[in-house]
């Protein structure tokens, strides 16, 4: 536990600079993403990203992201490849995660990588996020801010929740925009989509001109998000749910009679969005959860991938 609790920053150039000099200390630090809040730790520095395991109750063999600043401060740590400057060039900052070799040198702690010869890195959309990262100057191992498996967090209370008096501070920048995680595509190979998010596969297919490969249930875990159990609220959850059934709250999508409704209008990135934030509130019932059907494309792909997650039988 940390001594005097967990600090609360604000968003601005001071409050910055205080949480780059609580990372330059190996401490721990939440901040936001176009995503969802990050619990960022030096990437550089193995008792900081241990931090992060012990803080999340994380399983050590999940890799996890680095977030760096630019393309250019990426290919310090990766092999970069005409595949990775074409997707960054479209995506980048933005919503997506790139898996590459590692490049020789490259001082990333191998808990981030789990062991594998890969990293995980991407550079986020935010603009608190960015000004974290230049601030910094360095790589900045983050994943979900909240306890292992648990519904990831689009808001500092929502961190708060989980993790206050296990890290040192939260940057306070309010709700996050996309409420997904970022999509993760692997090019170590042929090109794979390990982890469906905030950028649709439609876009990164058009880009590369090539289909991806997808991740299989039973596949070894390449990048991060990939348990089969995740996102979960306390009670269970049942997907595809056209009405209520005994004490369920109806998590509904579109023009359905419901208690939490992710888009009334239908809209996949307001759905996306809400998505986490509206776990949350349902969860806080204790009740049963059902879920209307989300329409499998787009943003929509992504949605279903973590509602599915959310209602696996727990992972042990």
């Amino acid at each position: 536990m940390i001594p005097n609790g967990t600090l609360e920053l604000t968003a601005d150039p001071g409050g910055i600079t205080q949480a780059a000099d609580l990372l330059r200390q190996g401490l721990l630090v939440a901040f936001a993403t176009e995503t969802v809040y990050g619990l960022g730790g030096d990437a550089r520095n193995s008792q900081a990203v241990a931090g992060i395991y012990e803080a999340k109750g994380r399983p050590s063999f999940n890799p996890l992201i680095a977030h760096v600043a630019s393309a250019d401060a990426a290919q310090r740590f990766v092999e970069w490849s005409d595949r990775a400057e074409a997707l960054s060039a479209a995506f980048w900052p933005g919503p997506l995660t790139l898996v590459l070799p590692l490049r020789a040198g490259h001082g990333i702690s191998p808990l981030v990588t789990a062991g594998l010869e890969t990293l995980a890195v991407r550079v986020p959309a935010h603009g608190t996020a960015r000004k974290l990262l230049a601030e910094f100057d360095g790589p900045v191992a983050a994943p979900s801010a909240n306890p292992s498996g648990q519904i990831s967090p689009t808001t500092a209370d929502h961190v708060r929740a989980g993790l206050d008096g296990r890290i040192a501070a939260i940057l306070d920048d309010g709700p996050c925009g996309v409420g997904v995680e970022s999509t993760i595509v692997g090019l170590a190979g042929e090109p794979a989509l390990l982890r469906p998010g905030g950028v649709a596969l439609e876009q990164i297919e058009t880009v590369l001109n090539a289909r991806l490969h997808h991740h299989q249930p039973g596949d070894l875990l390449t990048a991060p998000g990939q348990l089969q159990s995740h996102y979960a609220p306390d009670a269970p959850v049942r997907l595809n749910a056209r009405s209520r059934q005994g004490d369920e709250v109806l998590l509904g999508f579109g023009s359905v009679d419901c208690d939490l409704n992710l888009s009334a209008d239908g809209d996949l990135t307001q759905a996306a969005a809400n998505l986490f934030s509206a776990l949350h509130k349902l969860n806080e019932t204790g009740r049963p959860m059902a879920v209307s059907p989300i329409p499998d494309h787009g943003l929509g792909v992504a949605i279903n991938d973590r509602l599915r997650r959310a209602a696996a039988p727990r992972d042990t």
